[in-house]
Protein backbone atom coordinates (compact mmCIF):
# COMPACT_ATOMS: atom_id res chain seq x y z
CA UNK A 1 0.00 0.00 0.00
CA UNK A 2 1.16 3.53 -0.78
CA UNK A 3 0.15 5.69 2.18
CA UNK A 4 0.17 9.45 2.57
CA UNK A 5 0.23 10.62 6.20
CA UNK A 6 -0.57 14.30 6.73
CA UNK A 7 0.96 15.58 9.95
CA UNK A 8 3.35 12.63 9.72
CA UNK A 9 6.09 14.23 11.83
CA UNK A 10 3.69 14.62 14.72
CA UNK A 11 3.32 12.37 17.74
CA UNK A 12 0.72 9.96 16.32
CA UNK A 13 1.78 10.36 12.70
CA UNK A 14 5.37 9.30 13.39
CA UNK A 15 4.25 6.14 15.18
CA UNK A 16 1.84 5.37 12.35
CA UNK A 17 4.60 5.81 9.76
CA UNK A 18 6.79 3.34 11.66
CA UNK A 19 4.09 0.66 11.70
CA UNK A 20 3.25 1.12 8.02
CA UNK A 21 6.92 0.79 7.06
CA UNK A 22 7.34 -2.27 9.27
CA UNK A 23 4.61 -4.07 7.36
CA UNK A 24 6.11 -3.17 3.98
CA UNK A 25 4.05 -0.18 2.87
CA UNK A 26 5.42 2.85 1.05
CA UNK A 27 4.96 5.96 3.19
CA UNK A 28 5.04 9.64 2.31
CA UNK A 29 4.49 12.21 5.03
CA UNK A 30 3.71 15.90 4.73
CA UNK A 31 4.24 18.19 7.71
CA UNK A 32 4.98 21.89 8.12
CA UNK A 33 6.71 21.20 11.46
CA UNK A 34 4.57 23.75 13.28
CA UNK A 35 3.82 21.26 16.06
CA UNK A 36 5.40 18.14 14.59
CA UNK A 37 9.16 17.63 14.93
CA UNK A 38 11.72 16.26 12.52
CA UNK A 39 13.28 14.38 15.46
CA UNK A 40 10.17 12.18 15.55
CA UNK A 41 10.89 10.75 12.11
CA UNK A 42 14.66 11.30 11.73
CA UNK A 43 15.32 7.58 12.27
CA UNK A 44 13.01 6.76 9.35
CA UNK A 45 14.49 9.25 6.91
CA UNK A 46 16.65 7.42 4.40
CA UNK A 47 14.45 4.32 4.36
CA UNK A 48 13.87 3.26 0.75
CA UNK A 49 10.08 3.31 1.19
CA UNK A 50 9.88 6.59 3.10
CA UNK A 51 9.62 10.16 1.84
CA UNK A 52 9.41 13.38 3.86
CA UNK A 53 7.77 16.46 2.37
CA UNK A 54 8.02 19.69 4.36
CA UNK A 55 4.97 21.71 3.47
CA UNK A 56 1.43 22.65 4.41
CA UNK A 57 -1.83 20.92 3.56
CA UNK A 58 -3.13 24.34 2.56
CA UNK A 59 -0.90 24.11 -0.53
CA UNK A 60 -3.38 22.66 -3.03
CA UNK A 61 -0.84 21.99 -5.78
CA UNK A 62 1.42 20.06 -3.42
CA UNK A 63 -1.41 18.04 -1.88
CA UNK A 64 -2.74 17.26 -5.36
CA UNK A 65 0.56 15.64 -6.36
CA UNK A 66 0.90 13.68 -3.13
CA UNK A 67 -2.66 12.32 -3.09
CA UNK A 68 -2.38 11.29 -6.75
CA UNK A 69 0.60 9.06 -5.88
CA UNK A 70 -1.08 7.48 -2.84
CA UNK A 71 -3.54 4.62 -2.43
CA UNK A 72 -4.83 5.84 0.93
CA UNK A 73 -4.56 9.04 2.98
CA UNK A 74 -4.29 9.16 6.76
CA UNK A 75 -5.31 12.76 7.46
CA UNK A 76 -3.82 13.57 10.87
CA UNK A 77 -2.60 17.13 10.25
CA UNK A 78 -4.42 19.58 12.50
CA UNK A 79 -3.94 22.31 15.04
CA UNK A 80 -4.00 20.47 18.37
CA UNK A 81 -3.76 21.23 22.07
CA UNK A 82 -5.86 23.59 24.15
CA UNK A 83 -3.08 26.14 24.60
CA UNK A 84 -2.46 26.42 20.85
CA UNK A 85 -6.18 26.78 20.09
CA UNK A 86 -6.55 29.54 22.70
CA UNK A 87 -3.49 31.45 21.49
CA UNK A 88 -4.00 31.11 17.71
CA UNK A 89 -7.70 30.40 17.05
CA UNK A 90 -7.89 31.78 13.50
CA UNK A 91 -4.85 29.82 12.32
CA UNK A 92 -6.24 26.72 14.00
CA UNK A 93 -9.63 27.04 12.34
CA UNK A 94 -8.07 27.57 8.91
CA UNK A 95 -5.71 24.61 9.27
CA UNK A 96 -8.42 22.25 10.43
CA UNK A 97 -11.27 23.21 8.11
CA UNK A 98 -9.55 24.43 4.96
CA UNK A 99 -6.84 21.79 5.23
CA UNK A 100 -9.38 18.98 5.42
CA UNK A 101 -11.32 20.46 2.51
CA UNK A 102 -8.16 20.42 0.36
CA UNK A 103 -7.35 16.82 1.27
CA UNK A 104 -10.90 15.61 0.64
CA UNK A 105 -11.17 17.42 -2.68
CA UNK A 106 -7.97 15.79 -3.94
CA UNK A 107 -9.16 12.41 -2.65
CA UNK A 108 -12.32 12.94 -4.69
CA UNK A 109 -10.29 13.91 -7.76
CA UNK A 110 -8.25 10.70 -7.64
CA UNK A 111 -10.79 8.39 -5.93
CA UNK A 112 -8.64 7.71 -2.88
CA UNK A 113 -9.70 6.44 0.53
CA UNK A 114 -9.25 8.89 3.42
CA UNK A 115 -9.12 8.25 7.17
CA UNK A 116 -9.89 11.48 9.03
CA UNK A 117 -8.59 11.87 12.60
CA UNK A 118 -11.18 13.72 14.65
CA UNK A 119 -11.41 14.17 18.41
CA UNK A 120 -13.53 13.56 21.48
CA UNK A 121 -13.71 17.36 21.69
CA UNK A 122 -16.66 17.21 19.27
CA UNK A 123 -18.85 16.04 22.18
CA UNK A 124 -18.25 19.36 23.90
CA UNK A 125 -19.69 19.68 27.40
CA UNK A 126 -21.84 16.56 27.22
CA UNK A 127 -21.06 14.92 30.57
CA UNK A 128 -23.16 11.82 30.03
CA UNK A 129 -21.35 8.63 29.37
CA UNK A 130 -20.00 6.53 28.11
CA UNK A 131 -20.37 8.67 24.97
CA UNK A 132 -21.64 6.89 21.84
CA UNK A 133 -20.83 8.01 18.33
CA UNK A 134 -24.42 9.26 17.90
CA UNK A 135 -24.49 11.12 21.24
CA UNK A 136 -25.59 14.76 20.99
CA UNK A 137 -22.97 17.50 21.03
CA UNK A 138 -23.30 20.09 23.82
CA UNK A 139 -21.34 23.28 23.19
CA UNK A 140 -20.86 26.61 24.87
CA UNK A 141 -21.05 30.02 23.25
CA UNK A 142 -19.33 30.37 19.85
CA UNK A 143 -17.72 33.50 21.28
CA UNK A 144 -15.68 31.34 23.67
CA UNK A 145 -12.42 30.40 21.98
CA UNK A 146 -12.47 27.09 23.85
CA UNK A 147 -15.10 25.71 21.47
CA UNK A 148 -13.50 26.73 18.17
CA UNK A 149 -11.47 23.50 18.02
CA UNK A 150 -14.52 21.34 18.69
CA UNK A 151 -16.44 23.19 16.00
CA UNK A 152 -13.65 22.96 13.43
CA UNK A 153 -13.26 19.21 13.91
CA UNK A 154 -17.03 18.72 13.70
CA UNK A 155 -16.93 20.52 10.35
CA UNK A 156 -14.14 18.13 9.29
CA UNK A 157 -16.41 15.21 10.14
CA UNK A 158 -19.32 16.71 8.22
CA UNK A 159 -17.10 17.31 5.19
CA UNK A 160 -15.84 13.72 5.30
CA UNK A 161 -19.36 12.36 5.62
CA UNK A 162 -20.86 14.41 2.78
CA UNK A 163 -17.91 13.70 0.47
CA UNK A 164 -18.74 10.02 0.98
CA UNK A 165 -22.52 10.48 0.82
CA UNK A 166 -22.67 12.83 -2.18
CA UNK A 167 -19.46 12.13 -4.10
CA UNK A 168 -18.66 8.56 -3.15
CA UNK A 169 -15.28 9.28 -1.56
CA UNK A 170 -14.53 6.36 0.80
CA UNK A 171 -13.98 8.06 4.16
CA UNK A 172 -13.49 6.74 7.70
CA UNK A 173 -13.73 9.03 10.74
CA UNK A 174 -12.07 8.29 14.08
CA UNK A 175 -12.63 10.27 17.28
CA UNK A 176 -9.50 10.00 19.40
CA UNK A 177 -9.77 10.18 23.19
CA UNK A 178 -6.54 11.43 24.83
CA UNK A 179 -3.81 9.50 23.05
CA UNK A 180 -0.57 9.21 25.04
CA UNK A 181 2.90 7.74 24.54
CA UNK A 182 6.57 8.40 23.81
CA UNK A 183 7.33 11.53 21.72
CA UNK A 184 4.25 13.41 22.88
CA UNK A 185 5.08 16.98 23.83
CA UNK A 186 3.58 18.78 26.80
CA UNK A 187 4.19 22.13 25.11
CA UNK A 188 0.58 22.55 23.97
CA UNK A 189 -1.21 21.45 27.12
CA UNK A 190 -0.99 17.64 26.83
CA UNK A 191 -1.43 16.66 30.44
CA UNK A 192 0.57 13.46 30.97
CA UNK A 193 3.89 14.60 29.43
CA UNK A 194 3.46 17.95 31.20
CA UNK A 195 2.90 16.29 34.58
CA UNK A 196 5.80 13.88 34.07
CA UNK A 197 8.16 16.73 33.18
CA UNK A 198 7.11 18.63 36.30
CA UNK A 199 7.43 15.55 38.52
CA UNK A 200 10.90 14.63 37.27
CA UNK A 201 12.03 18.22 37.85
CA UNK A 202 10.62 18.19 41.39
CA UNK A 203 8.22 21.00 40.56
CA UNK A 204 4.56 21.17 41.66
CA UNK A 205 2.20 19.42 39.26
CA UNK A 206 -0.18 22.14 38.08
CA UNK A 207 -3.73 20.78 37.91
CA UNK A 208 -6.19 23.10 36.21
CA UNK A 209 -9.57 23.67 37.85
CA UNK A 210 -10.54 21.58 40.88
CA UNK A 211 -8.92 18.43 39.50
CA UNK A 212 -12.12 16.40 39.69
CA UNK A 213 -12.70 16.39 35.93
CA UNK A 214 -12.20 12.83 34.63
CA UNK A 215 -10.63 11.51 31.44
CA UNK A 216 -9.50 8.25 29.83
CA UNK A 217 -6.09 7.71 28.19
CA UNK A 218 -5.04 5.29 25.44
CA UNK A 219 -1.52 4.35 24.36
CA UNK A 220 -0.47 5.47 20.89
CA UNK A 221 0.34 1.90 19.79
CA UNK A 222 -3.30 0.93 20.36
CA UNK A 223 -4.47 3.98 18.43
CA UNK A 224 -2.20 3.16 15.48
CA UNK A 225 -3.36 -0.45 15.54
CA UNK A 226 -6.97 0.73 15.29
CA UNK A 227 -6.24 3.14 12.44
CA UNK A 228 -4.46 0.53 10.31
CA UNK A 229 -7.28 -1.98 10.76
CA UNK A 230 -10.11 0.49 10.14
CA UNK A 231 -8.61 1.92 6.95
CA UNK A 232 -8.69 -1.47 5.20
CA UNK A 233 -12.07 -2.65 6.55
CA UNK A 234 -14.91 -2.24 4.06
CA UNK A 235 -17.41 -1.96 6.93
CA UNK A 236 -15.69 1.18 8.25
CA UNK A 237 -16.38 3.33 5.18
CA UNK A 238 -18.84 6.13 5.83
CA UNK A 239 -18.70 5.50 9.58
CA UNK A 240 -17.34 7.24 12.66
CA UNK A 241 -15.64 5.40 15.54
CA UNK A 242 -14.59 6.30 19.06
CA UNK A 243 -11.01 5.20 19.73
CA UNK A 244 -10.12 5.31 23.40
CA UNK A 245 -9.85 3.59 26.76
CA UNK A 246 -12.58 3.26 29.37
CA UNK A 247 -10.24 3.37 32.38
CA UNK A 248 -11.46 6.62 33.94
CA UNK A 249 -9.36 8.80 36.23
CA UNK A 250 -9.67 12.29 37.69
CA UNK A 251 -6.90 14.69 36.76
CA UNK A 252 -5.94 15.12 40.41
CA UNK A 253 -5.60 11.36 40.82
CA UNK A 254 -3.62 11.23 37.58
CA UNK A 255 -1.17 13.76 39.01
CA UNK A 256 -0.78 11.74 42.21
CA UNK A 257 -0.18 8.53 40.25
CA UNK A 258 2.55 10.22 38.25
CA UNK A 259 4.19 11.50 41.45
CA UNK A 260 4.15 7.93 42.80
CA UNK A 261 5.46 6.31 39.60
CA UNK A 262 8.28 8.84 39.24
CA UNK A 263 9.19 8.62 42.95
CA UNK A 264 8.95 12.39 42.99
CA UNK A 265 8.64 14.69 45.99
CA UNK A 266 6.47 17.04 43.97
CA UNK A 267 3.16 18.30 45.29
CA UNK A 268 -0.13 19.02 43.51
CA UNK A 269 -1.06 22.66 42.92
CA UNK A 270 -4.56 23.64 41.75
CA UNK A 271 -4.57 26.43 39.16
CA UNK A 272 -7.85 28.23 38.29
CA UNK A 273 -8.87 27.84 34.65
CA UNK A 274 -8.86 31.61 34.20
CA UNK A 275 -5.22 31.73 35.23
CA UNK A 276 -4.20 28.75 33.09
CA UNK A 277 -6.05 29.76 29.92
CA UNK A 278 -8.42 32.72 29.63
CA UNK A 279 -11.31 34.44 31.38
CA UNK A 280 -14.51 32.43 31.07
CA UNK A 281 -12.74 29.21 30.01
CA UNK A 282 -15.07 26.20 30.11
CA UNK A 283 -14.19 22.56 30.59
CA UNK A 284 -16.20 19.34 30.77
CA UNK A 285 -16.36 17.38 34.05
CA UNK A 286 -16.33 13.92 32.44
CA UNK A 287 -15.41 12.35 29.11
CA UNK A 288 -15.57 8.57 28.68
CA UNK A 289 -16.02 6.80 25.33
CA UNK A 290 -18.35 3.97 24.43
CA UNK A 291 -16.12 1.69 22.32
CA UNK A 292 -18.65 -1.03 21.55
CA UNK A 293 -18.88 0.00 17.88
CA UNK A 294 -15.17 -0.38 17.10
CA UNK A 295 -14.98 -3.45 19.31
CA UNK A 296 -17.75 -5.05 17.27
CA UNK A 297 -16.14 -4.28 13.91
CA UNK A 298 -12.45 -5.03 14.45
CA UNK A 299 -12.31 -6.52 17.97
CA UNK A 300 -10.60 -3.44 19.38
CA UNK A 301 -9.47 -3.54 23.03
CA UNK A 302 -6.90 -1.39 24.86
CA UNK A 303 -3.81 -3.45 25.69
CA UNK A 304 -2.23 -1.26 28.39
CA UNK A 305 -3.42 -0.04 31.78
CA UNK A 306 -3.07 3.61 32.72
CA UNK A 307 -0.10 2.88 34.99
CA UNK A 308 1.62 1.03 32.14
CA UNK A 309 0.97 3.95 29.80
CA UNK A 310 2.41 6.44 32.31
CA UNK A 311 5.44 4.21 32.89
CA UNK A 312 6.13 3.95 29.15
CA UNK A 313 6.26 7.74 28.90
CA UNK A 314 8.46 8.02 32.00
CA UNK A 315 10.85 5.42 30.54
CA UNK A 316 11.00 7.24 27.21
CA UNK A 317 11.96 10.47 28.98
CA UNK A 318 14.47 8.97 31.41
CA UNK A 319 15.99 6.44 29.01
CA UNK A 320 15.21 7.59 25.48
CA UNK A 321 15.44 4.69 23.06
CA UNK A 322 17.89 4.94 20.21
CA UNK A 323 15.68 4.45 17.15
CA UNK A 324 16.90 1.84 14.71
CA UNK A 325 16.22 1.40 11.06
CA UNK A 326 12.86 -0.12 10.28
Amino acid sequence: MKALVTGGAGFIGSHLAEVLLERGDEVTIIDNLSTGRYENIAHLDGHSNFQVVIGTILNETLVDKLVERADVVFHLAAAVGVELIIKRPLESMMTNIRGSEVVLEMAHRYRRKVLIASTSEVYGKNMNGPLREDTDRVLGSPLKTRWSYSTSKAVDEILAYVYWKEKGVPTVIVRLFNTVGPRQSGAYGMVIPRFISQALAGKPLEVHGDGQQSRCFLHVKDVVGALTKLVVHAGAVGQVFNVGSQEEVTIEELARRIIRLTNSRSTVRLIPYEQAYEEGYEDMPRRVPDISKIRGLIGFEPTMTLDQIIQSVIDSVQKPAVPGAV
